[in-house]
């Protein structure tokens, strides 16, 4: 089966823990690694659970934030590709 990279999911087993000013955690216990997460990245994970687009993170953001970036489209997407990279994100199946 296709992966759909446009609805992306958390990974289930990483732990998100929200800290002050709207910064954020993340615990990976399968590989014992914690990643630090700024507002609007903190943001984007609440997001990622299968049944938002990119875009529909993205129209969020924009309802969200002031000031939002010409390429924040492509800062997303880099987000995401980190995030599946490390084994934090996976995608639904089209």
């Amino acid at each position: 089966m296709e992966l759909n990279k446009q609805y992306p999911i958390a990974n289930s087993m990483i732990v998100f823990r929200e800290e002050f000013d709207d910064w954020a955690v993340l615990f990976d216990p399968d590989a014992n690694e914690t990643f630090g997460l700024n507002p609007v990245s903190a943001f984007i994970w609440k997001k990622m659970d299968g049944k938002h687009t990119q875009a529909d993170i993205l129209k969020l953001l924009k309802e969200e934030c002031d000031d939002v970036p010409d390429d924040a489209p492509v800062h997303i997407k880099g987000f995401l590709a980190d995030m599946e990279k490390r084994g934090l994100v996976g995608f639904e199946q089209a």
